[in-house]
């Protein structure tokens, strides 16, 4: 009896024949035999190969899982009532104190910026912005009054402030030891320095009646600046002329009355947008030869006459090591607002030379720094 041959189409036996010679044709049940073996043994193959992937993400050989793993990095919201460019010192000091915590931009904490450029109407709806982000935590640099609008803005999200003034006041904090709810920070002096730095100048220049003092009056602490500084002058038999600013095309008309008026010498009183332009405010009183007195060493080191005050990148160093501190978990209520009592005196010899004044000996003998 002839066999159809495996590759006829109309072959329905489930045999087929073995190309040797005396080869058995197979049953169905015998090639449903090794049908079975072979996809079993491709089973086990895949599973071997499943396994070992397995293993591979557990020791670490799946970088997007694993990467999938890490927390957040976190963001700071730095708020500020300045310029990128005015505020470089201060971004050094704050950036050097969360290096000592820890923490370096871009390798371990993100920071989102806002520039105000001393539009202190934009200060609210910027904050605004880092509170809906969210950010995990608010840093407020130049006008205290960003800070201010971040709290009216959230009881949760961290806030970090420094103030030359009183935070009690203003609601920031309930007390400087157990300041409470989510904010705290670093006070530096600062309006209880206005009249030293008054005595300061009339030290000076003895002989001047008339003195000038240049105050924000957009600043919280303004009216307080003035007080002590009409208190004080009262009290050296000296009259004193307040005159404002609030940005920096004010500075010029500012400066030019001043002149107008004849006045002896100039008190720069602190201020966010002041302590941003040093260098402006020295070249205004170098121009109109008038003995100014500031409250950071910068404005020394840029030609100005005198400065009475703090170390302002340091106190922004303060500022980064609390934000760091809250970055890895302590929180606000439980950090102590800092009080910076640290003042130098620095006094520009070369500038007193060129304004033809003669410093005491016992004021440069109290200097920490004299520049010449």
């Amino acid at each position: 009896m002839a066999t159809k041959s495996a590759n006829d189409p109309k072959r329905t036996s489930p045999t087929f024949a073995l190309q040797w010679p005396g080869a058995v044709p197979l049953s169905k049940q015998q090639v449903e035999r090794i049908r079975y073996v072979l996809l079993r043994r491709e089973a086990d193959v895949r599973r071997r190969d499943f396994l070992s992937a397995l293993a591979g993400t557990a020791t670490g050989a799946c970088p997007l899982a694993v990467s999938a793993q890490q927390p957040a990095m976190p963001v700071i919201g730095f708020l500020s009532s300045a310029s990128p460019g005015q505020d470089a010192g201060r971004l050094r000091g704050f950036r050097q104190g969360l290096s000592e915590s820890g923490y370096n931009e871009g390798r371990n904490v993100a920071i989102e910026y806002r520039w105000a450029e001393e539009k202190y109407d934009r200060l609210s709806a910027m904050a605004a912005e880092l509170v809906r982000q969210p950010v995990s935590v608010i840093v407020q640099s130049g006008q205290i009054s960003g800070a201010v609008a971040a709290k009216a803005l959230t009881k949760t999200i961290p806030i970090v402030f420094l103030t030359g003034g009183d935070p009690v006041a203003l609601g920031l904090v309930d007390s400087l030891n157990r300041p409470g709810g989510n904010a705290t920070g670093v006070v530096s002096l600062s309006t209880e320095l206005e009249p030293k730095k008054l005595e300061l100048l009339h030290g000076l220049i003895p002989a001047a009646k008339i003195v000038g003092a240049l105050i924000n009056d957009t600043n919280p602490f303004a009216p307080s600046q003035s007080g002590r500084l009409q208190q004080a002058g009262q009290a050296l038999g000296l009259t004193v002329q307040i005159l404002n600013a609030r940005t920096e095309d004010d500075l010029e008309a500012a400066f030019a009355k001043l002149a107008e008026q004849r006045v002896g010498g100039l008190v720069i009183a602190n201020d966010g947008l002041f302590n941003s332009k040093p260098e402006r405010l020295a070249a205004l009183a170098t121009r109109h030869a008038l003995p100014t007195i500031f409250q950071f060493r910068a404005f020394a080191a840029a030609g100005g006459l005198m400065s009475y005050g703090g170390d302002l990148v340091d106190l922004y160093r303060l500022s980064g090591t609390y934000t760091g501190r809250i970055l890895k978990g302590e929180k606000p209520s439980d950090l102590p607002v800092q009080q910076s009592t640290k003042v130098e005196l620095v006094i520009n010899l070369k500038t007193a030379k060129a304004f033809g004044l003669t410093i005491p000996i016992s004021l440069l003998g109290r200097a920490e720094e004299v520049i010449e």
